[in-house]
């Protein structure tokens, strides 16, 4: 069933975000600078867990996207091994299908001084930098 942010006719129906719990749209949502429509997968890849597309709501995602209503796919997976891993798949999965797929940037955090942010988040930050 929809959600309440899905059910919502003055949302853009042609962008949905996905997530891997309900927690990462509730967080993407607090920002207030997104009005699209939200897909929770309940879940991210882990092979040592036994957890592969077939027990995430990955199926339900490409049934919606199907539907053609859906032009870009926001992937908002946590950036943990399991949720590279998940948002790649999706990714190679959506532009297949023509779709606009694009990913939560990563970097420095507002508010943040170099010298305390780790080596790994400064490296994509410089690898993600863009034009001013």
């Amino acid at each position: 069933d929809p959600c309440v942010y899905c059910s919502n006719p003055t949302r853009n129906q042609k962008i949905v975000c996905v997530g891997e719990e309900p927690t990462n749209i509730a967080a993407v949502e607090k920002t207030r600078h997104f009005n699209g429509v939200y897909h929770v997968l309940h879940g991210s890849f882990s092979p040592l867990h036994g957890v592969g597309p077939e027990q995430l709501r990955i199926g339900n995602l490409i049934s919606r996207v199907a539907g053609g209503q859906i032009e870009e796919v926001i992937l908002a997976t946590n950036f943990t091994a399991q949720g590279e891993a998940t948002a790649h798949a999706l990714s190679e999965i959506f532009k297949r299908k023509g779709l606009t797929v694009t990913r939560l940037a990563r970097g420095v955090p507002v508010g943040s001084e170099l010298e305390f942010v780790d080596l790994g988040t400064i490296a994509h930050a410089l690898a993600d930098r863009r034009q001013t």
